[in-house]
This record gives C-alpha cells, structure tokens and sequence, in this order.
C-alpha cells in the first residue's frame, strides 16, 4: 500500500483556518480512499482534543521526532530533518498541507505536493509584521521551486500564484476546500436552549465567525448595525486581537455596546448552534485565500452577505451578496435584505445550499487522491 507523508503541524495545533483543513481532508481520505495509507508528521503530539479527531490505525498514524526538541530544533526537523524520517518509513509523496515544504525532497526522490491557501502576506502586506512577510515570501519561492504539484484551494489563490510566484498553469490545480459537514443539518432544540443560556444570545442576531483581526474587516458590520432595527444585535466569535479592542471602542462609543457581543474559545458543537439560530451571517473579510465559514454558514440555513475583491463570490455562489469592502450603507442594505421576512430569502438560501455541495468532503478527498495517483504513476 502506498504510504503517503503529511505536514501535521497545524493538524495537532490549530483548532481553525489550517487546522480544520487538514483533519477534515485527512479524515475524508482515510474513509473514502482505502487504497493509501498516511503518516502525518507533526515536531510534537500537539493537543490532544485535535489529534484525536483522527483514527489511528493501520493506515492512519502520527510520527514525531521521538524525543521533545527545543523550538530551534522543532523548526529545523520541519524544514530538514523530517526528510530523513521520510526516507526511512518509505514515504513515497509527501503533502504539504500549509503552504510550505521541507528541503531535500527532490534529493531524497520523494514527491511533493504542496497546498496553498493564499498569498494574502504578498497581496495586503501591511497586515503582517515584515519578519514575517520575509519568511512566507522565502517558503513560498522553494515550494515554487521544489513541488511537483500545488493545489490552490481557489480559482483566486491559482491566479495569486501564478502572477507571484511565476509558476506555470499546469502544475497548479485547484481543489475547493473540504468544509465539516457537521454544520450541514441541525442540532437539537435542547443543545440550542443550553447554548442559549450559556452565551446569552439574544433573539435575533447577525453572525460572524472568524479571527478578530483588521484584515476580517468586522468593524463594517458592527458599523452598520447602527442602521438595522434595534432589536437586531450581532454576534462576532473567533480568536481574540488588538482589533477586537477597536471594534469594541466603536460599539461603545456609538451606542452599541449592548448590540454586540465578542466570543471566544467556542467549541465546535456550541458553534453550530450559535450559527443555526443566527438571522443571517455576515463576512466583511477584505482578502481570503477563501472563505470557509460562507460554507459553514449557508449548510446551517443562513443568507450570507460578504465583500468583493477576493474569492468569496466563489465560496458562497451567486445567491450571496456581496457588497464594497468599505460601503456601510450598502452592507446594511444588504443585511435587511436578509433579515426574517425579506422578500426571496428562503429561495436564496436554497438555492446557496445547491451551490455548497460542489464542497462536500468525499469529493475533495477524491480529487487530491486523484493528483496522488497521478503522480504516482509518472
């Protein structure tokens, strides 16, 4: 049986963005693609509620360095000496599932696939520290150098790399990203009546879910809240930042402070919930490789409003809306337009759930097995 090598780092560490893609892509490969087996590659076992949402068997195991490393070492193991554990458990193809690969593959005749996700620290660098602007732009040019295929998770992100990085059109393929289908159906009324009370959630409420970051670009919707009815608050969950300091100083400041509410560290359960009885879901994002959470929310049942100028019109199809980044007025129109009640909001959700299942786990495992044999075959 073919054994293929993954970069588990994020898998065991990350509990959103990177780290849901590669426990979801890895879980839908071993269920569905019974001809390989996988070895995922992290420098420490990580979190054991993450690494545990994967079977471990015969053709599905984890492989550390088999002693604890300083963090030098860890990073030094990732880009150099995990190559040698390769070679030595017989990986065949190695995945890399975050953008970047070890050095030596080539060397070592092992063959690489890369994902990229977005290039967003080459397109918005302002949003970064430029320590770190170099070291992505440095990884970025060896997996353009070193993978034998790269798969961009959108059309967008396949003409980032190929304007950017210089890399021809056929050793790209784009591969939509897998979304837990968890968040396709409903929980229980009684989970929903216990998230409730936990979070105090109010009766009618806007969604939001992502990293609280300048980038997100959140502060739109917390901006035209001013204009939806008063009865009408938003919810904004993800991982705390200076920027939510911002959009809290805003709400504030402008007499809304009692509207919106910042929640962190939801598990995934209670997060299902919380989007099930949301009215509507807003992403003001202004650049995502993207957009995972449009997926997440649409297979809840809910109208998404987003922005234009990256690749949201992709992930959420033509039954979204999506508005200027920086138009208040427009993005409130839009959310009234999908409030309870609005004229063809029912057809437009429909009609969204349609579109979403080009994203359904099972195909996207089959496409990437698909790149794997061929490959392989070469």
């Amino acid at each position: 049986m073919t054994l293929i090598g993954m970069d588990a780092k994020r898998i065991v560490n990350n509990r959103t963005g990177l780290g849901n893609y590669g426990r979801t892509l890895v879980r839908d490969l071993v269920e569905s693609v019974p001809d390989l087996s996988f070895a995922l590659y992290a420098p420490s076992l990580g979190a054991d509620d993450l690494r545990n949402q994967l079977p471990e068997n015969d053709r599905c195991r984890f492989v550390t360095p088999g002693r604890t490393l300083p963090l030098v070492g860890k990073w030094w193991w990732r880009q150099r000496g995990v190559v040698d554990d390769l070679r030595r458990d017989g990986v065949e193809l190695y995945h890399g599932l975050t953008g970047e690969l070890p050095f030596g593959l080539q060397k070592a005749g092992i063959i690489s696939v890369v994902t990229i996700h977005d290039l967003i620290f080459m397109r918005h660098p302002e949003y970064y520290h430029p320590w770190d602007v170099a070291i992505y732009k440095w990884k970025f040019r060896h997996v353009c150098s070193e993978a034998d295929k790269i798969i961009a998770i959108s059309q967008c992100t396949k003409r980032d790399i190929m304007q950017l990085g210089g890399v021809e059109e056929e050793r790209i393929e784009v591969v939509y990203q897998s979304f837990a289908q968890r968040y396709h159906g409903r929980v229980s009324q009684e989970v929903v009546e216990h998230v409730r009370r936990k979070y105090a959630l109010p009766k009618r409420y806007v969604l939001n879910v992502g990293s609280v970051e300048e980038r997100k670009n959140v502060l739109l919707a917390v901006k035209a809240l001013e204009k939806l009815p008063h009865d009408v608050e938003l919810i904004i969950v993800g991982k705390a930042t200076p920027y939510a300091g911002k959009v809290r100083e805003y709400a504030d400041s402008h007499g809304l402070g009692k509207r919106v509410k910042i929640l962190h560290g939801v598990g995934d359960e209670d997060l299902h919930a919380i989007y099930q009885e949301a009215e509507v879901f807003a992403y003001p994002s202004r650049y995502e490789g993207f957009g995972i959470p449009i997926i997440e929310a649409v297979g809840c049942g809910l109208p998404v409003v987003a922005c234009t100028g990256s690749c949201l019109e992709e992930a959420g199809g033509p039954q979204c809306i999506y508005v200027h980044p920086d138009d208040v007025e427009a993005m409130a129109q839009a959310l009234r337009e999908s409030l309870k009640g609005a004229p063809g909001r029912e057809e437009r959700i429909a009609d969204s759930q349609q579109y979403i299942r080009r994203f359904l786990g099972v195909d996207t495992a089959a496409q990437v097995a698909d790149i794997y044999r061929s490959l392989l075959a070469d």
